[in-house]
């Protein structure tokens, strides 16, 4: 297996999303990286072609002025369908390389032919699963090239046979597999209000901070008596708080904002013109304190 690097870091950046594309102005945002959901792009399984053949122009031209980042939401990484028949395998993997992608993130979802995933249902956080799953994301990484970051996900209920926290069983997943986090700090603030003993301050100091690639922020709203990571509103004072002291405790390569309204579950609400001054506000608000942390960083190591 070959060992990879964490990356250097790149800044802060914003998820870019097609479902408000039609009103929000990502390439006149002052940002360093957009992150791209490979899904969104990918040409269908059963066809010729790797990318979409209508977004290869829009993907060249954000290119030359952004960074882009590969985001997997539906490769089935973590299926029980042999790795080389997935979209991880046979779309994600070509279209990161496609995009000059410094790394990859992906979901830990569940997920088959018939049901690309299961949203909000965790892995099982057992130690066979986690085997069998770091085996799999280490082959993976290889076939990317690149780091891949497995992101945490937001749910409800733990999945049956579940024998350890969702922290330790990142923690030993990315040990034996050589691969990365993507902390979605949202995610795990939404777990601390839904799940009973979910314990914030534990779950940072269980992960390995060091292995942290990359962050997403993002808000969320209520419904039918459970807290949603549903991307429709500004970023929480908590998630902020928590931002700021990861950022005391590591420094991440990139950090996403992600703003995606009913593009994202059926029951939440369309963004539009509106949120504009709501998502340029949170990005602002993210740079300066990342700026703030980085410089400190600086100063930390070069010993002034």
């Amino acid at each position: 297996m070959t060992l990879m690097a964490k990356p250097a870091p790149v800044g802060v950046g914003i998820q870019y999303n097609p479902e408000i594309l039609d009103w929000f102005p990502f390439e006149s945002l002052q940002v360093d990286v957009l992150e791209v959901l490979l899904d969104n792009i990918m040409a269908p399984l059963d066809g010729p072609h790797i990318l979409r053949p209508e977004v290869r122009a829009t993907l060249e031209k954000l290119g030359e002025r952004f960074t882009l980042l590969a985001h997997s939401n539906y490769g089935c990484d973590f299926g029980f369908n042999p790795l080389e028949s997935t979209a991880a395998v046979q779309r994600h993997v070509p279209l990161a390389k496609m995009i000059n992608s410094p790394w990859v993130a992906n979901h830990c979802f569940y997920g088959d032919d018939s049901w690309l995933d299961i949203w909000s249902s965790p892995l099982q956080f057992s130690h066979r699963e986690m085997l069998r799953c770091a085996d799999r994301a280490a082959e993976l990484q290889q076939r990317y090239g690149i780091p891949l970051a497995h992101e945490n996900a937001a749910y409800y209920l733990s999945c049956p046979g579940s024998e350890m926290r969702e922290a330790e069983f990142l923690a030993q997943l990315v040990s034996r597999s050589g691969t990365f986090l993507h902390l979605d700090l949202h995610n795990i603030y939404a777990n601390s209000i839904n799940l009973p003993h979910f314990d914030l301050r534990d779950y940072l100091d269980t992960i390995p901070l060091e292995r942290v690639i990359a962050v997403h922020l993002a808000g969320g709203s209520w419904a039918e008596g459970l807290y949603h990571d549903w991307h429709d509103a500004a970023v929480p004072e908590p998630v902020w708080e928590l931002y700021e002291t990861l950022l005391q405790r590591t420094t991440p390569s990139a950090i996403i904002l992600e703003y995606q309204g009913q593009a994202h579950h059926t029951l939440t609400r369309v963004m539009d013109q509106g949120d504009e001054s709501m998502i340029v506000k949170d990005v602002k608000r993210a740079q300066e304190i990342w700026r703030r942390a980085t410089v400190q960083t600086k100063v930390v190591n070069d010993g002034c």
